[in-house]
């Protein structure tokens, strides 16, 4: 991924406080309150993680918000699910990117194409400063799909509980 001079510089002089100042701990109470109200819909599992900035070494090598949310995704175990439906809402705060991997439970179920307008609605929501109101959106959006494609009770899939934690990962 290119960058240009200025984005280089946002990721070099993203203060860690920042993350905090626009997730402060009530609003990620609220996020991890939307997680666990959600999972009691469906089977699947959603891990949100904001990440302020990349390190020097993955920025200058061109890795992207994508690449970083991939790594995350391994990391975390999101892929580790009983039922292969874990999702990974990833925030690169630094560049306001949203990515959204799904494990493979969601192969020939959800599309690219609707996991990226979810993130754009994020996104949208980041630019405009609005940061509790775009992850609440996401989640909201991400619910749909996973109430869609894993039910939650007879015949449908998430006997297994809660695999993942549901508060927000800040990296």
């Amino acid at each position: 991924m290119t960058r240009t001079p200025w984005q280089i510089l946002g990721h070099l002089l993203m203060p860690g406080w920042r993350v905090r100042r626009v997730f402060p701990r009530a609003v990620l109470a609220r996020i991890e309150a939307a997680v666990a109200a959600s999972e009691v819909r469906h089977g699947g599992q959603i891990r949100f993680v904001v990440e302020g900035a990349l390190g020097v070494l993955p920025l200058f090598r061109g890795h992207s918000a994508r690449d970083r949310a991939r790594q995350v995704f391994a990391g975390l175990g999101v892929w580790d699910t009983r039922d292969n439906n874990g999702v990974l809402i990833y925030l690169l705060l630094a560049d306001r990117d949203v990515e959204i991997l799904a494990d493979r439970g969601f192969n020939g179920k959800v599309d690219g194409v609707q996991w990226e307008a979810v993130c754009q609605e994020m996104e949208g929501h980041f630019r405009a400063g609005r940061f509790e109101a775009g992850a609440l959106a996401g989640i909201a959006r991400v619910d749909t799909l996973l109430a869609r494609h894993f039910p939650r009770g007879p015949g449908g899939q998430g006997s297994a509980g809660n695999e993942l934690p549901d508060a927000p990962a800040l990296l």
